[in-house]
């Protein structure tokens, strides 16, 4: 048996692919009338855990549950970077749980299209690729899994992306063209990647299915959160106003925060990330933001 922990849009994907082929459960902190919904309790007795809520939340989740998941065989579902420690998602997991019985995934993804069975890659990143292995066996055929070592490279990716798709969704929010855009998108990922590479992590993870695949798709498309964001940033509307209108959690808005701060704090070079969280926090004008990006 596996429970996905975390009911919103990707935790119902991933719910909705795996017991295609597998016993699965799902529950959220909130009773859900939702096929194979059950309490958390019983979620936690499950060998296998797919973890699938707020970044800013798994914290609080960890420490709450601590005795009941560490020994659990866990997959991360969730992208992002904690705004209050800063910290990366594997390295918060690693407080609580021994990193061999932890894996990652991310990659191009939107839940809407999992859920009609549409072929989609991720990747799995472990250190212990046994663990990957038997994670990657419980997706359906339209899912291809490719497994990787490099848990901070696809973790940074995954985050990162997200910070992207607000700029980009700016950039088209203002009508700047299909040309400005797509250099945006590119000096992204090599933002992404001179990020990464600070911590350790390997160029080949930005150039494949979790950075350049998760960027393309989700900095392109008004299925993406973040993407939402930025265009409304673009319309001249105030963030809390824009999240109220979301409804849903756009990861990228406090993983641009905690980017800011890691940057400031080991002096990693990385425009985009700061003018997104300049407009963001500091309430500084797009337009400005644009001309200094631009010079």
């Amino acid at each position: 048996m596996v429970s996905v922990i975390g009911a919103g849009a990707w935790g119902n994907a991933i719910y909705h692919a795996i017991s295609q082929k597998i016993d699965a459960v799902i529950t959220s902190r909130r009773k859900r009338n939702i096929e194979g919904f059950v309490s958390l309790e019983d979620a936690l007795k499950s060998e296998y855990l797919i973890i699938v809520i707020a970044s800013q939340s798994i914290r609080e989740f960890l420490i709450e549950n601590k005795e009941k998941i560490k020994n659990k065989k866990i997959l991360v579902a969730s992208k992002g970077i904690d705004n209050k420690t800063n910290k990366f998602l594997n390295e918060i997991f690693e407080e609580f749980i021994d990193s061999e019985n932890l894996a990652f995934i991310s990659g191009p993804s939107f839940a809407k299209e999992v859920k009609e069975n549409k072929p989609t890659a991720l990747v799995i990143a472990s250190k212990n690729e046994k663990l990957a292995n038997e994670f990657s066996s419980f997706f359906p055929e339209f899912i291809k899994i490719y497994k990787s070592d490099d848990v901070i490279g696809v973790e940074v990716a995954g985050a990162y992306k997200n910070v992207i798709a607000i700029a980009s969704g700016i950039c088209e929010g203002l009508n700047l063209g299909n040309n400005a855009k797509a250099a945006l998108i590119s000096r992204g990922l090599v933002e992404m990647d001179r990020f990464g590479e600070f911590f350790g992590a390997k160029k080949d993870t930005f150039l494949g299915v979790a950075g350049a695949g998760d960027l393309f798709l989700t900095a392109n498309s008004t299925m993406s959160r973040n993407y939402r964001v930025g265009l409304n940033l673009a319309k001249g509307k105030v963030i809390k106003d824009i999240l109220l209108e979301l409804g849903e959690v756009a990861e990228g808005v406090y993983t641009t925060k905690a980017i800011y701060n890691i940057s400031t704090k080991n002096k990693i070079y990385t425009p985009i990330a700061n003018e997104v969280y300049k407009i963001i926090y500091e309430g500084k004008r797009i337009k400005e933001s644009l001309r200094d990006l631009l010079s």
